[in-house]
């Protein structure tokens, strides 16, 4: 692991799509951090209530010199607010303002800001140009990288949504520090993630230092973001468009989109639904023979040391089964699961209903 520096960068190597993660401390408020970005006569930042007091005006003030007008948007604060009715109030401030094609959009809080920042920019005069700024852990290490952008639909996470890259991420470490502690450890499970699909020298890393991160450590978070989305950058730059192998980051969220459904959005945050969707995908693995118990016992450990769900709701198998039909990876109406094929590996695979039932009887409340 090497030592913080004073900014880093991962990049996204996508043709003339292509574009930088910078992490570092300090980069919302350095005007270096955002040569990437156009300049143009007006921009939009878009934030919700709880960021907006924190950082909008820091940032407004350290892109001032590239956009004559700058503009700020807040929307309400949670996934349960990530609907239509509230990605209108984005298009209702770019049209109410005359903004034209040239103008830049600013995505600044966590997932559910830049997944609706980013679906408003594809949209509003068939795209313009917009610039991720992650506040939370879960968003610079998975949502904010890669190009998917999408609202919920009440019957499924995510079902309405375009790929669309941004010029530019800026991951500001510092950001991380006003994160409360739930919101934290949510981001963990994106982390986690990576290790048992990808890199399981990485996952051990985790294991090892997971006090620390846990605790917040300068260093070993900058580690953790950099790689997370070195990671994500490898599986993205091969398969942009998740026709195959982008399909692995999706470990734990066919479990996990359910139970955010079929709890109500919002009731569970999404990186507690995808913790707890690891788990039951993990033990799927090892029901069809791809990974032994001691793996599911150390990633279930794992997890639950980093304070995150590791037991199921009690929505019983029928409606489980229900709301994973509707799983962007279901093929005429056949679930498809990512699997752990081997410690550091990992599949996309169907599995029968009466396995996948025996695992959500065995991970929910009443199993």
């Amino acid at each position: 692991m090497s030592p913080v520096s004073e900014r880093e960068q991962v990049a996204i190597a996508l043709g003339e799509r292509s574009y930088r993660i910078l992490i570092g401390r300090g980069l919302l408020a350095d005007p270096a951090a955002w040569d990437d970005v156009p300049s143009s006569s007006q921009a939009l930042i878009v934030t919700n209530t709880t960021v907006a007091p924190l950082y909008a005006q820091k940032l407004a003030r350290a892109i001032a010199s590239r956009h004559k007008q700058v503009r700020v948007v807040e929307l309400p604060d949670g996934e349960e607010h990530k609907n239509w009715q509230v990605l209108n109030r984005i298009f209702d401030e770019l049209l109410a303002a005359g903004c034209d094609r040239k103008t830049v959009v600013y995505a600044l809080g966590g997932g559910v800001v830049g997944d609706m920042a980013g679906f408003a920019a594809a949209c509003y005069m068939r795209g313009v140009p917009f610039v991720q700024v992650p506040t939370t852990l879960l968003a610079q290490v998975d949502s904010s990288v890669g190009g998917k952008t999408a609202i919920n639909h009440p019957l499924g996470k995510n079902m309405v949504g375009a790929f669309y890259q941004p010029r530019v991420v800026v991951c500001d470490l510092d950001t991380l520090s006003t994160l409360p502690p739930r919101e934290f450890s949510a981001g963990l499970a994106e982390v986690i993630k990576y290790g048992p699909i990808a890199d399981m020298a990485f996952l051990e890393w985790i294991e090892k230092n997971l006090a620390g991160l846990v605790a917040r450590d300068p260093v070993l978070l900058a580690h953790a973001v950099r790689r997370s989305c070195e990671i994500k950058a490898a599986v993205v730059g091969v398969d942009e468009r998740e026709s195959g192998l982008r399909a692995i980051l999706n470990f734990g969220h066919t479990f996990g989109h359910a139970i955010e459904a079929g709890l109500g959005y919002g009731k569970w945050l999404h990186g507690e639904a995808v913790a707890c969707g690891m788990v039951m995908a993990s033990h799927l693995s090892q029901r069809l023979r791809l990974v032994d118990a001691a793996f599911v016992e150390r990633l279930t450990r794992i997890i639950r040391d980093a304070k995150l769900p590791v037991l199921a709701p009690a929505l019983g198998a029928q409606r489980f089964l229900e709301l994973m039909r509707l799983d962007k990876k279901a093929e005429a109406g056949e679930i498809r699961f990512i699997v752990i094929d081997r410690p550091g590996s990992a599949s996309m695979r169907p599995a029968p209903d009466a396995l996948v039932r025996e695992v959500i009887e065995h991970c929910s409340a009443t199993g």
